[in-house]
């Protein structure tokens, strides 16, 4: 499978050589993983187009969109999602903050069949060094909130660092946000959807240079709005989720009595045996009860 790999960069002509090295160097010629990086140019001041571009000179695998104004985090995602060519997509920040290992790691899980692998940064494994104090306890506090509110084991799901099939993304967009808070619109709109879902341990580090482009008071309103609406869409979509299992399951159980091995088919048999027994024992019990003479009768 093909891997794309989308990185959003706003005034980062400091760090976005570094990383498109190390993305090339491990994903690569460490792993021969076929690939492309798509850097957006989200609206930048400094050089970060035309060292991009640059680059692009001796990367045949590293493509350049640049984005008009109104820029926004949310708005050079969905720019890069839209150019992808790849079976995966990973979200990497060009801030270096995010592990190439940790983007083979994402791919490899993919591979294995699961639709979606989120990253975090807090499970056993993970690693974080220069995370804000303040940042870190806002963090904490908002994905408790989040993982309580849906019943969720994930516990990062703010985090950009993730990996979808292309497929998903598809399935679940289009994508509104325009800001940061598109980091919870894509994990919360698969996770709804009951796709198989992995999350495994990152290494995570403050940027090396420039500073973080998050706010937290003006992004605290649009995290709130995404919760919501995601927490009553589900409610909304249950059926509709449900509908489409259902369907799944009925399509499996066809093909297994056309082309199945004995053994699914012996199975599938057993299980309708049992639930007929189980049937039976249900009427038996409706006789017994009902040949009895009820509580305070003669």
């Amino acid at each position: 499978m093909k891997l794309s790999i989308v990185i959003p960069a706003h005034n980062e002509q400091q760090n976005i050589v570094r990383c498109l090295d190390e993305l090339h160097s491990v994903v690569w010629e460490q792993n021969l993983i076929p690939h492309e990086i798509i850097v957006v140019n989200d609206n930048s001041s400094d050089e970060t187009e035309s060292v991009v571009q640059s680059y692009m000179r001796q990367h045949d695998q590293v493509r350049l969109v640049t984005r008009p104004a109104p820029g926004g985090f949310g708005r050079a995602i969905r720019t890069g999602l839209d150019a992808v060519t790849g079976d995966v997509v990973v979200i990497c920040m060009a801030d270096l903050s995010d592990s190439p290992a940790d983007v083979v790691a994402c791919y490899r899980k993919i591979c294995d069949g699961y639709d979606c692998v989120f990253g975090s940064r807090f499970i056993e494994g993970s690693s974080v060094e220069n995370y804000p104090r303040v940042k870190l306890v806002v963090n904490r506090f908002v994905n408790t909130c989040i993982r309580l509110l849906f019943r969720t084991k994930f516990n990062d799901l703010t985090n950009a660092f993730k990996a979808y099939r292309t497929s998903v993304l598809q399935d679940c967009g289009p994508y509104k946000s325009s800001h940061f808070n598109i980091t919870l619109e894509l994990s919360l709109s698969a996770l709804i959807r009951n796709y198989r879902i992995a999350q495994i341990p990152i290494s995570w580090q403050g940027r090396t240079w420039g500073s973080s482009n998050l706010r937290l008071r003006e992004m605290g309103r649009r995290y709130l709005c995404t919760v919501l609406m995601f927490f009553f869409q589900r409610i909304l979509i249950r059926d509709d989720v449900m509908a489409e299992q259902m369907a799944s399951q009925q399509r499996r159980r066809e093909r297994l009595g056309t082309d199945a091995s004995p053994l699914y088919r012996l199975d599938d048999a057993l299980a309708a045996v049992n639930e007929e027994l189980a049937a039976d024992r249900t009427v038996s019990a409706a006789v017994v009860t009902a040949a009895e003479p009820a509580a305070g009768t003669i």
